[in-house]
């Protein structure tokens, strides 16, 4: 969870464009703690990182909430007549067009150009839709924290697909959304990202991510939200020895670490 500061700065915004798009109703007003603050959540950054993009690009605010709701069609055509008024205004305002002709494709908005290309090829692998839409909703978020590392961080993630066993986890888990949480082919998947990973550190792979404990925290418990099968997978994956979701650690098998508090 996150407070408004902390919102803010993920999206790239103020905490005065914050409030203005609450009161102007772009942005829905959160839940608030016991003390009163409001307290936000993955999908107010996703929305509000999709506002800022928008406004950048030279959408009028009044627009946004329209094109925000709208299907894909009708996001195209906003597009379209917006781009069709700007072909008025001066030399300045092309690259501004550009950029609103990227939107038109769905996950281009808030996504670099080697994120969507990345996401095709997980659909060419026959990745479940619903699975890709949470791995674009956690680009969008990842590519804002770290903008000048994601050209690194997506080409490592290529090579990983060329892994074998990658692409049969990408497979498994993305089919694993609908299954129960004492599943039996949970364990598999364990199996697999536990190879994977002891790969990763044999090879020195496991490195700084550059991003914070806040940001890291945030997007594990999304993802633990998403299927009652991420928490078990988890949880087998700790009785291991391993640690994290988006930043995977290595740490003592947790009965080993019972033990060892029980003997202290």
């Amino acid at each position: 969870m996150l407070t408004i500061s902390q919102l803010a700065t993920y999206a790239g915004v103020t905490v005065r464009a914050v409030r203005h798009y609450h009161r102007i109703g772009l942005l829905p007003e959160p839940a608030r703690d016991r003390s009163g603050y409001r307290i936000y959540d993955a999908e107010a950054v996703v929305r509000l990182i999709r506002i800022r993009t928008l406004a950048d690009a030279g959408v009028p605010l009044a627009k946004v909430q329209e094109l925000l709701d709208a299907g894909q069609e009708e996001f195209v055509r906003g597009v379209q007549e917006i781009d069709k008024k700007l072909r008025a205004e001066a030399r300045r305002l092309q690259n501004t067009r550009k950029r609103l002709a990227r939107l038109a494709a769905g996950d281009h908005l808030a996504l670099p150009r080697n994120v969507v290309d990345y996401l095709d090829r997980l659909r060419g692998l026959g990745i479940d839709e619903r699975y890709i839409k949470m791995e674009r909703d956690a680009w969008i978020m990842i590519a804002g924290q770290i903008p000048h590392q994601i050209d690194t961080v997506i080409a490592e993630k290529h090579r990983e697909l060329d892994h074998p066993d990658m692409v049969k986890f990408y497979r498994l888990v993305s089919k694993a959304l609908d299954w129960s949480a004492d599943d039996p082919r949970i364990v598999q998947i364990a199996d697999i990202l536990e190879g994977l990973m002891l790969q990763a550190v044999e090879s020195g792979e496991l490195q700084d991510d550059g991003l914070d404990k806040p940001f890291v925290d945030l997007m594990d418990s999304t993802m633990l939200e998403s299927s009652p099968v991420a928490e078990r997978l988890l949880a087998i994956l700790g009785d291991r020895g391993w640690k994290g979701w988006t930043r995977v650690e290595r740490v003592p098998p947790a009965r080993l670490h019972d033990e060892c508090s029980r003997d202290g």
